[in-house]
């Protein structure tokens, strides 16, 4: 039995290695993001651990860490000469270390990563464990000299001489590069600017008495822990947070977690789509040759097989089939793993391929996927294989109940369908977010396994529609290929389901984009009243000397700040409310389109004041006077009188409870703070047209920044949307090159089957030309069956996505009909595509041969 299933297997290795590509795309993706996420994990964790202190002494996290405020959490540099006299310290160090800097050169470009890696600016300290070590040059000396990182200075062209600028929070200065340092490990992928010990507070933290941390270590025969122990006593209770070597290490690998996770999730994603995109592949394939090898296997069950052994035989095809796949896959996935490598090497990351990490855990992942998907995939063709009865299958006669279980699909299709139509309902009809997204991710679960499995049912009455022209148009030929592709609803529902699939994915996702666009669109309009915001690229805080420049440009009338803190409120009804707010100038009602539901912008602005939104008030309990705690960082509460509410819609744009307050109160409790957003208008007899090309020169020099007018802010808006549809669409992709492999499979399959009739036909007058026709016919009609169903069911995904999006703020629904007519006549495309080689085939067959087959 062993030999007949091996024998089969090599008989159909050509048909058997289109389904075997669906398994090594999966197997690819799987074991490429596990060995690409390996190998980061092991570099950096060999990073810290190399260059951390034994013990380190940084400011206890605060609110301050999630919220963009430009304030740099710090502790008093006097701190480090109180460890330093602790028993068991053989050294302790004030580190001064900042990411809140640009540095530029003499033609105002940006000197650092481009790829959204931080330039750090920090004290040159070398140890045994620093991470970097000088190779040209000398050491910085006095204010105006600094060191730079080798590959960044390779990377912008930066020589020792050159004269820089360094843009801190307390102001810029200028350096010349007197030293050029090398990384010793791993470059991270940041940009280092290293600054003179003597120096490096007052220039970045704008005091000497300040640092960001302390790094400490031990004395001979003192443990990290003991070590630890004995800081921890000496630093006392204040907000400070000390940590071993092993523990520095961890947390940077959880901050580092972050970023991998990422990566690793696209990448499971695309895996995702490979595996239920060819799991349809592969029960057709099996489906087919089971159904073409009837008399074979009605043979074996003559010649004495069980049923047990004829299943076992299909399985066993299947298993050879996953083990082949899942063999190129994992190769592919090392391939894959080198390729992201590399593209992390080219964005500033240099790892190495020579020091990728094959753990156990990535060929077991490889071979239990690629094996589980095409076990799984074959399963239910093996059972079919195995109840055909001999005598049935040497007569080659029809089996019955064939009907059957059509009418099971049909049961089981209506109740999944009703169970995940209640899910979108509910999802449409929640108040709470957290809700509705749970009831849309039930609803699209549900309504995809019940397309699917009613996807026969629908073959007949939607194939008719869409092939109604086909007579009028092709005559004889186009009535055949339609009821080519209604011969067997099975096989033709779980072809057009590989591309279903992937349609219904960009179908929703497209709708859902588009309203988000729509909706800050409409967002913008009703409450940008500026001519122009001055913004960093990256959304992050910017120098006051920025802020400064644009008030002394010629032409700007009125200029409103806009500045974050984080804070915690406790509110009437007793929740606790962590957010962020923002801090305004006077005159925002000038350069913003506020709608107050009661009070002004005069008192929400008022010293002690803050205004909130007011259907978030109404749900706790604040009403206009009522008096709040607020907690801002370094454990600050003030109390603040609500003196307006507004009707903005802002808590879906990551403020919950609408808070915001004078920009004055926000620099008085978050000391160090920047500037994130700058409002302003033209003054009166200035052109608006006129006064752009004065803000740009005057803010030439700080490449950081952008000028931009509502328009600039909407195109800003729709890229960021578009980076998650780039994605979507490269999943499309990728689960169009599955369904067209499926596709060529099914008709070339079916082109087998149908040898004799092609043969019939040619006898009695068909053309080549024409038999071409009739299969490129019947896979566009097939093709576009799929773009329909998936189709219809992304937009009704989409529109419930944009349910969930209302309850956030957003909610303008929009359609992208261009998208939805662009897909459809894709798919013919992709059709007639996938028909080539099957039509070119069919039409080459021997006539003689063809009617002699059997």
């Amino acid at each position: 039995m062993l030999r007949a299933t091996l024998r089969s297997f090599l008989a159909h290795k050509g048909r058997l290695l289109l389904s075997a590509l669906a398994v090594v795309l999966s197997v690819a993706f799987v074991a490429g993001s596990l060995i690409f996420s390996d190998t980061v994990a092991r570099t950096f964790d060999r990073l810290f651990a190399s260059t951390s202190a034994d013990v380190t002494v940084e400011p206890e996290e605060d609110l301050t860490a999630s919220v963009p405020t430009g304030a740099v959490r710090t502790l008093p540099a006097a701190l480090a000469d109180r460890v330093a006299r602790t028993a068991g310290v053989a050294s302790a160090h004030a580190d001064v270390s900042v990411e809140n800097v640009t540095v530029v050169d003499a033609a105002h470009t940006s000197v650092g990563q481009s790829g959204g890696a931080p330039t750090i600016a920090s004290d040159w300290y070398v140890t045994e464990r620093s991470a970097v070590e000088l190779t040209s040059g000398r050491a910085p000396r006095g204010a105006a000299e600094a060191l730079i990182d080798a590959d960044t200075a390779g990377r912008k062209d930066v020589e020792i001489g050159d004269t820089l600028t360094v843009m801190a929070q307390p102001g810029s200065f200028p350096v010349r590069v007197v030293g050029i340092a090398t990384f010793r490990t791993t470059n991270p992928g940041a940009a280092l600017v290293f600054l003179d010990p003597a120096v490096a507070a007052t220039r970045l933290l704008g005091s000497p008495d300040l640092a960001t941390g302390i790094s400490v270590d031990a004395a001979e025969g003192v443990t990290d822990a003991e070590l630890k122990r004995r800081v921890a006593a000496a630093v006392g209770s204040g907000p400070y947070d000390v940590q071993t070597a092993d523990e520095q290490a961890k947390s940077a690998a959880e901050e580092l977690g972050g970023f991998l996770d990422v990566i690793k999730y696209v990448m499971l994603g695309f895996a995702g789509i490979a595996v239920l995109v060819g799991v349809f592949l592969i029960v057709n394939t099996f489906a087919m040759l089971v159904a073409q090898r009837t008399r074979e296997l009605g043979l074996l069950r003559a010649l004495g097989a069980d049923r047990r052994q004829v299943r076992r035989s299909v399985l066993t095809e299947a298993v050879l089939l996953g083990l082949a796949g899942s063999t190129l896959g994992l190769a592919a996935g090392i391939g894959l793993a080198a390729g992201l490598i590399r593209l992390m090497s080219a964005l500033g990351m240099n790892l190495k391929t020579t020091e990728m990490v094959v753990g156990w855990a990535t060929p077991v992942s490889a071979y239990a996927v690629g094996v589980g998907v095409t076990f799984v995939a074959a399963y239910l063709p093996a059972r079919r294989a195995a109840a055909v009865s001999p005598m049935a299958a040497l007569a080659d006669a029809e089996v019955a109940g064939v009907g059957r279980p059509l009418r099971v699909r049909a049961v089981a299709g209506a109740v999944v369908g009703g169970l995940g139509a209640a899910a979108l309902v509910g999802c449409v009809t929640a108040s709470r977010t957290a809700t509705a997204a749970s009831l849309l991710g039930l609803g699209v679960v549900l309504t995809l396994v019940a397309t699917v499995v009613a996807g026969p049912l629908l073959v007949r009455p939607v194939i008719r529609v869409l092939g109604a022209g086909f007579p009028v148009l092709f005559g004889a030929v186009g009535r055949m290929s339609r009821r080519n592709a209604l011969r067997n609803p099975r096989r033709t529902g779980a072809t057009a389901a590989a591309l279903m699939v992937g349609l219904a994915l960009v179908g929703g996702m497209s709708v859902a984009s588009a309203s988000m666009s729509e909706s800050f669109d409409r967002q913008i309009d009703e409450t940008l009243g500026a001519d122009f915001v001055v913004q960093d690229a990256g959304f992050t805080p910017f120098p006051r000397e920025v802020t400064d420049r644009v008030r002394a440009t010629d032409g700007v009338g009125v200029i409103v700040r806009q500045r974050f803190a984080p804070v915690a409120v406790r509110l009437p009804d007793g929740e606790r409310l962590e957010t962020t707010a923002a801090g305004y100038d006077d005159r925002i009602d000038e350069v913003a389109r506020v709608r107050y539901a009661r009070g002004d912008s005069a008192a929400a602005l008022a010293d002690g004041a803050l205004g909130m939104d007011a259907d978030f008030a109404e749900e706790h309990g604040v009403r206009i006077g009522s008096v709040l705690p607020v907690r801002f960082p370094g454990d600050r509460t003030v109390r603040l009188r609500v003196g307006a509410l507004t009707d903005q819609d802002t808590e879906g744009f990551g403020m919950r409870g609408g808070l915001f307050l004078s920009a004055s109160a926000v620099e008085e409790y978050v000391p160090g703070g920047q500037d994130s957003v700058l409002y302003l208008n033209a003054a009166p007899g200035t052109d608006a047209d006129e006064l752009r090309p004065r803000l740009e020169r005057a803010l030439e020099p700080y490449p950081q920044v952008q000028v931009r007018d509502q328009a600039d802010y909407k195109e800003l808006v729709h890229g960021q949307i578009a980076v998650l549809l780039y994605l979507v669409y490269a999943l499309l992709g990728l689960a169009i090159v599955i369904a067209v492999l499926g596709v060529v499979n099914t008709l070339a399959l079916s082109v087998v089957e149908r040898t004799r009739e092609i043969g019939l036909l040619r006898a009695i007058g068909l053309a080549r030309r024409q038999v071409r026709r009739m299969i490129r016919l019947e896979a566009v009609v097939i093709a576009v069956f799929g773009a329909v169903l998936g189709l219809g069911l992304g937009l009704v995904w989409g529109v419930c996505i944009q349910r969930v999006l209302a309850l956030e703020g957003m909610k303008e629904l929009a359609v992208p009909w261009g998208t939805v007519v662009v897909v459809v006549v894709g798919s013919a495309v992709v059709g007639i595509v996938a028909a080539l080689l099957p039509a070119l085939r069919a039409s080459r067959m021997n006539v003689l041969a063809a009617i002699a087959h059997e």
